[in-house]
């Protein structure tokens, strides 16, 4: 979230905006009922919201939910990664950018240093957590740091997924001459430590998959730019206000806080999560070519709807 915009003064949604614990472990219970099997807490920060390891117990318990992630920068990991092991949570995802202080605060805008990040990560390992780490590279900001995190997560068996600098909301200002393709980073670490490629976990999957040569550890590349993936895509967001979108560069969710609390039944917003699914029709990814060239095209920011 830019300092820039996003500043002490900044106008941010009130308590009574938010969906609550209980609403939001409601709805995850109806979207299970329609074959989610899957949750994924992001941000924004998720580990700022009081009571988190709480509600990830109360999802645990929602008949069909079998995995349960969560995506974090890592600053406040250390001090809950136990208790979040405790409720149920399954997978860690950390954001981390570069092992460069100055080049991590540069891109991130937070005033905490990386070692409080590898701390982090290292904490959710002790407690069992599994643990991938994302970099968003970036042309002419940190991909000079794509070899020196290849070697070092690999030097501890960590799976890190390189990410396509994608153009999600308005706020960063991007550009496609910014964009690292997957073939140079692929290509990069390939010189230097030999990759196989390895077939899919399940369909859908947006990283590739690779794995160093004569080892178990992996790394995986998202290529939303360069290798679209919309047609296999069958991820849903929902925001913390209750508004449902069914892609990542959307500009407009449908409002289940309204339905939550005018009282509709688990039926009739089943009946409204199938009519908004069965609608479903977004390719943005693949016509970006087409639609960069709108003016005005407003796109929900990264730090609402989630990764």
């Amino acid at each position: 979230m830019p300092k820039e915009i996003f500043g002490t003064d900044y106008p941010f949604l009130s308590k009574k905006t938010l969906l609550s614990d209980d609403e939001l472990v409601r709805l995850m219970g109806v979207f299970a009922k329609g074959g989610v099997s899957k949750i994924r807490i992001t941000g924004g920060e998720p580990l700022l919201r009081e009571g988190l390891p709480e509600m990830i117990t109360k999802i645990a318990g929602i008949e069909g939910i079998n995995d349960i992630s969560l995506t974090t920068n890592a600053s406040l990991l250390t001090k809950q990664a136990n208790a979040l092991a405790n409720a149920g949570l399954h997978r860690i995802n950390v954001s981390l950018d570069s092992l460069s202080d100055e080049i991590f605060g540069r891109m991130n805008g937070r005033q905490f240093p990386v070692s409080r990040v590898l701390e982090g990560i290292e904490s959710a390992l002790s407690v069992g957590l599994h643990v991938k780490v994302n970099m968003m590279v970036q042309r002419g900001e940190n991909d000079s740091e794509i070899l020196p995190m290849a070697q070092f997560f690999k030097k501890r068996g960590i799976t890190l997924r390189f990410i396509e600098y994608m153009d999600v909301g308005n706020s960063n200002k991007w550009t496609p001459e910014d964009v690292y393709p997957a073939k140079e980073i692929i290509s990069m670490i390939n010189k230097e430590s030999p990759l196989e490629p390895l077939q899919p976990n399940y369909k859908g999957e947006v990283a590739s998959r690779y794995r160093y040569v004569g080892t178990k550890t992996e790394i995986g590349i998202i290529s939303s730019i360069t290798s679209p993936f919309c047609g296999d895509c069958h991820r849903a967001r929902l925001s913390a206000d209750g508004k449902l979108f069914t892609c990542l560069f959307a500009q407009l969710g449908t409002d289940f806080r309204l339905a939550l609390r005018r009282g509709d039944s688990d039926k009739e917003l089943f009946s409204l999560l199938s009519r908004i699914w069965s609608l479903r029709n977004d390719r943005y990814s693949e016509i970006r070519s087409e639609t960069i060239r709108e003016k005005n095209q407003e796109k929900v920011e990264m730090s609402y709807i989630g990764g």
